[in-house]
């Protein structure tokens, strides 16, 4: 286990550095949560028919419940991770690094992110939504961050099914069961996830090797990774095109699809035929609008 794990006396804050309302949202990684809250709100859309429509109460539940799950999540992740974050030029300045909360306030406020996301979920949405929330949020913490992060290349493969959850919260507060078409949505961040990420991987490997982090550009190059990432795009274009099958999404979906993963191969080759940190932040970027998008499509083709 890490010795970061283990939550020390509350230690005297900086000088220079002010507790605010703004170092509670930093520990929730608001703009990371974004992308994962788009995927479980539009998936609730997805589930919705005239047996099952969207209210706003269930709506509103999933978003705030939501987001305090995954920042319950991101917040447990800062506090194990803050000695490696320390490190790292990209996350130097987080507020459990500089102290500007303590652990034992990031561990309460996490703590009490977790018992009120699941309160929220379960006597609004049912059980069964706060179990899938409560479940992503142990997953990233547990098998990604504690297990996987600091021990194999393939943390990212593994520990990135946490980011699989939203999608099934968002289904489950509008059915209250999950149909295999929430497994395929899970299926579809999952292959997403190493493509994803291992372009920004690309991008910040000298912050990774600094603190000792195996990520895959790291410890086998970048060729092997883009490699990877070229792998992992044919089962994630592939599982996009199923709901046309399993759900007759219909020509405006596949229309879509065709034209989103078009981009997607576009930028993916690219960055095989020249795996430069230019080449990099292009499929990163690109990578989180479409996922957005292939989402957002599903959602519209279900009712029209």
């Amino acid at each position: 286990m890490h010795e970061s794990v283990y939550l020390p006396e509350a230690t005297t804050v900086h000088a220079s550095r002010t507790v605010s309302w703004r170092s509670y949202l930093a520990l929730t990684k608001p703009r990371i949560i974004s992308l994962l809250l788009f995927t479980a709100l539009t998936a609730m859309f997805i589930a919705s028919d005239a047996h099952h429509p969207v209210t706003w109460t269930a709506f509103l539940a999933v978003a705030i419940g939501g987001y305090m799950a995954a920042g319950a999540a991101n917040t447990f992740n800062m506090l194990i991770d803050r000695d490696i974050d320390a490190t790292m030029v990209r996350t130097a300045e987080r507020p459990t690094v500089t102290q500007e909360v303590t652990p034992r306030n990031a561990f309460l406020f996490g703590t009490a992110l977790t018992v009120g996301s699941f309160g929220l979920l379960w006597a609004v949405t049912g059980l069964l939504s706060a179990l899938m929330a409560f479940s992503g949020l142990l997953f990233y913490v547990v098998i990604y961050t504690l297990l996987l992060k600091r021990r194999t290349t393939q943390n990212i493969v593994i520990g990135g099914a946490a980011g699989c959850f939203p999608p099934l919260v968002g289904w489950a507060a509008v059915t209250h069961h999950l149909a295999p078409m929430a497994w395929l949505l899970f299926a579809i961040i999952f292959f997403w996830t190493p493509v994803h990420f291992w372009a920004l991987a690309l991008l910040i490997k000298d912050d990774y090797a600094r603190a000792g982090v195996p990520m895959l550009p790291v410890i086998r190059g970048d060729k092997t990774t883009v490699n990877q990432i070229a792998l992992y795009t044919v089962p994630t274009v592939l599982t996009t095109l199923l709901p046309l099958k399993i759900y007759a999404m219909g020509t405006f979906y596949l229309l879509s699809c065709v034209i989103i993963n078009a981009g997607l191969i576009y930028y993916v080759c690219r960055i095989h035929s020249n795996p430069s940190r230019p080449q990099a932040l292009w499929l990163f970027k690109y990578s989180m609008i479409y996922l957005a998008l292939i989402f957002l499509t599903m959602a519209i083709a279900r009712h029209i």
